[in-house]
């Protein structure tokens, strides 16, 4: 079964997708990208914060994440963000993947997206 979830105070897509969908045990949260803009830790810890809310919308937690992918648009941002990063997940740390990368919204710095597992 493949449920689209909306999750309330879940910013609104910014363009056709769902904010997290459902597929058996699995919880994909689409890409988030900072609201406001600000230095890279910052806009880290807003995308960060946007994954944590559309996971508690779904009925998950960070804890649950198994697999991440963070797009930066500068690779000298990586440290800041990674400290960033560390800070959300401690020791729950899921695999993941950077990227250094072109946005489609030249003001975009980051972006992350996560795979959660949590079984019904």
């Amino acid at each position: 079964m493949i449920e689209r979830i909306n999750p309330p105070g879940a910013p609104a897509p910014r363009g056709p997708y769902s904010p997290a969908v459902r597929a058996g045990d699995f919880i994909y949260v689409s890409g988030q990208v900072p609201q406001e803009l600000g230095d890279i830790a910052q806009e880290t810890r807003q995308v960060l914060n946007n994954i944590k809310r559309i996971l508690e919308g779904c009925g998950a937690s960070l804890a649950d994440v198994v697999k991440c992918s963070v797009f930066l648009a500068d690779g000298k941002d990586f440290a800041a963000m990674n400290e960033v990063y560390a800070e959300f997940f401690g020791e729950a740390r899921p695999a993941r993947s950077t990227v250094v990368t072109g946005f489609a919204i030249p003001k975009i710095r980051v972006e992350i997206d996560a795979i959660a597992y949590k079984p019904k």
